[in-house]
């Protein structure tokens, strides 16, 4: 796997959009490539097993219906680089919940040498994104890749929300931040989020594409993000 190294001077290369590294379906399937990336965590991070990842999804699923379709509601990479197979992709709002960087990343597109910052949803506010809908005879398998990309650390926790698909209320599950997780980073001041963003680097790719690419993905879908706008003013 490479390893992107960002400028010395903190700021990104150009002005360009820089297409970003997207991680496949069969990546996150595959028990050498997750060794790969996961091997930059420091020594003592426990990684949930496989019998612990599936506990958590029939946990979830115990409120769903097994035999109707399951959403899923993304805000950050999941709405550019879904890597699940799925039936449909709608924009939709979630009420109580608003799109933050807040964790700081030291895996994939952070490491301990050059930390980065990644999307959760925390508390408070409204969060526009899309919702994914899974047919339900894919529900468990294509759950068990999303639990591989999001759930082998604890800084998320699965949470079912209710978001509004044109008016219309619908059952979704999303990822949320684990505030009692040590990389929760709520406090940070605008300027050392930019500058976190402007120079976090790892195996996958650089912070700043991923931040680039779901700028350019909310445009697409029409979407404005207050805080969003101020972070991209700050980095520059």
């Amino acid at each position: 796997m490479r390893y992107l190294s960002p400028r010395e001077d903190g700021r990104p290369a150009s002005n360009a959009v820089i297409e970003p590294t997207r991680v496949t379906r069969e990546e996150l399937l595959d028990d050498a490539f997750m060794a790969q990336v996961y091997a930059q965590l420091p020594a003592g991070v426990r990684l949930r097993t496989a019998e612990e990842l599936e506990a958590s999804i029939e946990g979830v699923l115990s409120r769903h219906d097994g035999n109707a379709a399951i959403h899923v509601f993304g805000y950050g990479s999941l709405m550019w680089n879904p890597a699940v197979e799925h039936t449909g992709m709608h924009p939709a709002k979630v009420h109580g919940w608003h799109r933050s960087f807040c964790l700081r990343s030291i895996i994939g597109r952070g490491s301990q040498e050059c930390p980065g910052l990644m999307l959760a949803l925390d508390r408070g506010g409204a969060c526009q994104g899309v919702l994914l809908q899974i047919g339900p005879r894919k529900v468990r398998d294509e759950l068990r890749v999303l639990w591989r990309r999001e759930m082998l650390t604890e800084v998320y926790q699965p949470r079912w929300v209710t978001a509004d698909v044109g008016g219309r209320p619908v059952s979704a599950i999303t990822f949320t931040v684990n505030r009692a997780h040590p990389r929760y980073t709520k406090t940070l001041p605008l300027q050392e989020m930019a500058r976190m963003i402007n120079t976090g680097a790892g195996s996958l790719g650089t912070c700043r594409e991923y931040f680039d690419a779901t700028i350019q993905k909310l445009e697409t879908l029409g979407i404005r993000d207050a805080g969003m706008e101020r972070l991209r003013f700050a980095a520059g």
